[in-house]
């Protein structure tokens, strides 16, 4: 498959899934309303959090084919980042609204209808099983689309709490059961949301991934051939994909400018390796106070 016709297939999967979550969305709260549900109501919240998750997948996507211009010299790659923190916000303080509802159920029990919550649990769960196997494949190829996949992984997941919820009631009348599976969900929707957030938050700070250690990457390069030190060492994150990496170098020698490029590479070929930086800028500087004919060489 070619990759403008792959880029055509992808857009269209996230486009099913975007129109599948609003259905299961709408369809859930209507439920909700109507059986006294308030699982039933927390899981299409959950479903509405995933379907923007899907969503901000498509425009990344569509975004990625966009070519920078002389304003916008990085592009357009933060608008999902930037998305993705609001969301979490909102998304975290209906979390605990939901969780304060379900402690008040737990005193207040409310009679629900099952009915409602089993033939909608099982909507939401076929719906989000067809969407977990029509993104399978793609999300080998693409982190959006992998996250997108988890979240409506977690929506079947989800689903399946709900009908479970629902089986109880009409078993055993245990009507506490919805706000169990509520604060179910919401503990799990609080749980991913504060890492995503925590992430988008790292990103737009500027943080270095945790997994690098600014100290292990001064020690490597100074052992590199050729430099003396490298300091005012800033690594940071542009999306999620992309590590950006910038130093001062400080040379051995007065050389010229086209023998410096064995070192660039060495400097590329490590970064890249080890820490996945790909994206590097150097500031190469020579002590002339070592050297009395610096300057006049050339």
């Amino acid at each position: 498959m070619s990759q403008g016709n792959h880029h055509s297939h992808t857009h269209r999967n996230l486009a099913i899934t975007i129109v599948l979550n609003v259905v299961i969305t709408a369809a859930q709260i209507a439920g909700g309303l109507i059986s006294g549900s308030l699982a039933l109501i927390s899981d299409a919240i959950h479903n509405l959090s995933d379907g923007i998750a899907v969503f901000l997948a498509y425009l990344a996507n569509v975004i990625s084919q966009k070519e920078r211009t002389a304003q916008s010299t990085f592009g357009y790659k933060r608008a999902e980042i930037l998305a993705a923190f609001i969301n979490a916000l909102v998304l975290i303080a209906v979390s605990f609204y939901l969780m304060v509802e379900a402690v008040k159920r737990f005193f207040q029990p409310q009679e629900v209808d099952f009915m409602w919550m089993l033939i909608l649990g099982l909507v939401g769960l076929i719906a989000n099983t067809f969407s977990v196997l029509i993104l399978h494949r793609d999300q080998h190829d693409n982190l959006n689309v992998k996250a997108a996949y988890l979240h409506l992984m977690g929506d079947a997941l989800t689903s399946l709490a709900v009908i479970l919820g629902a089986l109880f009631i009409w078993l055993w009348n245990w009507y506490w059961i919805d706000p169990a599976v509520t604060l179910l969900i919401s503990f799990y929707l609080l749980f991913h949301t504060i890492s995503l957030l925590k992430e988008s938050t790292g990103i737009l700070m500027q943080f270095a991934p945790t997994s690098i250690h600014i100290d292990e990457i001064e020690t490597q390069l100074n052992a590199i051939e050729g430099i003396t030190r490298v300091y005012h060492i800033h690594v940071w994150r542009l999306t999620d994909q992309t590590i950006h990496f910038e130093a001062h170098v400080e040379l051995t020698g007065d050389i010229r400018l086209s023998q410096t490029q064995p070192i660039v590479e060495q400097v590329n070929d490590l970064l890249r390796k080890e820490y996945g930086i790909n994206h590097v800028t150097l500031q190469f500087e020579y002590d002339c106070r070592l050297d009395h004919d610096c300057g006049r060489k050339y």
